[in-house]
């Protein structure tokens, strides 16, 4: 797997993608990361990358010629116009992605990782200043994405974010391929893009759920500051154990995300 970062500030990736997960996958070559800086893809002597958007507004538009030039030339090749970005980059055919990082783009969920994991290269675009001009969404993004229902100053923060959440869900990226599995949103079909979650359902070999948040955790010490583990826990009674975690995780999804269980 190959990420292509595109951004105005190439030195911010210096420390994200230096530690754990991400830092362990580059050294076992399971994951390469590629940091391009987009002015070195514009072609005035003031390096500009953005302008002021036609119609008026407040702010500045990231410019469309320099993106499209730096995913041109990092893909190596020149796409013919064609009305849509899924016609240009037939997922199926072409195994990438380009990403745009965007307020205005669909919610990134752990259906989205898993989508992007089975893909070869992935290009993320880091959005800036009051946003991109909307041709690069059009014609050059395969997918336009959010992290979250909040504004941010740029994707570079997503980025990472993006990178660390595929990269996990590689083959050989954990130490313990269990770990993607029993966890919150590990289910596949668990939240799918764009729409609401299914009934939960205890898939019978892990301890988890379809669509709610992870059971609580406990470890040593056993009393800590009055608290007590969970005399379930200590039973050893592995069925009673895992139907106790199935319904903390339902309350803790009850009291902390609701939406997850709208539909349930």
């Amino acid at each position: 797997m190959r990420f292509d970062i595109i951004t105005i500030f190439p030195e911010f990736f210096g420390g994200p993608l230096d530690y754990g997960i991400v830092r362990r996958a580059r050294e076992a070559s399971l994951v390469e990361t590629c940091i391009h800086d987009l002015r070195d893809f514009t072609h005035d002597r003031h390096r500009t990358v953005d302008d002021r958007p036609f119609g008026g507004g407040e702010g500045m538009v990231m410019k469309p010629e320099p993106l499209f030039d730096a995913v041109e030339s990092i893909l190596n090749e020149k796409s013919p116009p064609l009305p849509s970005a899924s016609m240009r980059y037939p997922e199926n055919l072409s195994r990438r992605a380009i990403v745009l990082l965007s307020a205005s783009g669909k919610i990134f969920r752990q259906e989205t990782a898993r989508r992007l994991a089975k893909l070869e290269r992935i290009v993320l675009i880091c959005g800036r200043y009051e946003g991109v001009d909307e041709r690069v969404a059009q014609h050059l993004a395969t997918d336009e994405i959010s992290i979250g229902d909040f504004v941010l100053s740029g994707g570079e923060l997503p980025a990472a974010m993006i990178v660390e959440a595929v990269t996990r869900l590689i083959p050989g990226a954990l130490g313990n391929e269990d770990s993607t599995v029993n966890e919150s949103f590990s289910e596949p079909g668990a939240v799918s893009e764009g729409s609401q979650p299914a009934a939960p359902l205890r898939n019978p070999q892990h301890d988890t759920t379809r669509g709610i948040l992870d059971y609580p955790h406990y470890t040593r010490p056993q009393s800590f500051r009055g608290w007590d583990v969970p005399e379930m826990l200590m039973s050893g009674n592995h069925e009673e154990i895992r139907r106790w975690r199935h319904e903390k995780a339902l309350e803790k999804t009850r009291r902390n995300r609701p939406d997850l269980l709208a539909d349930a």
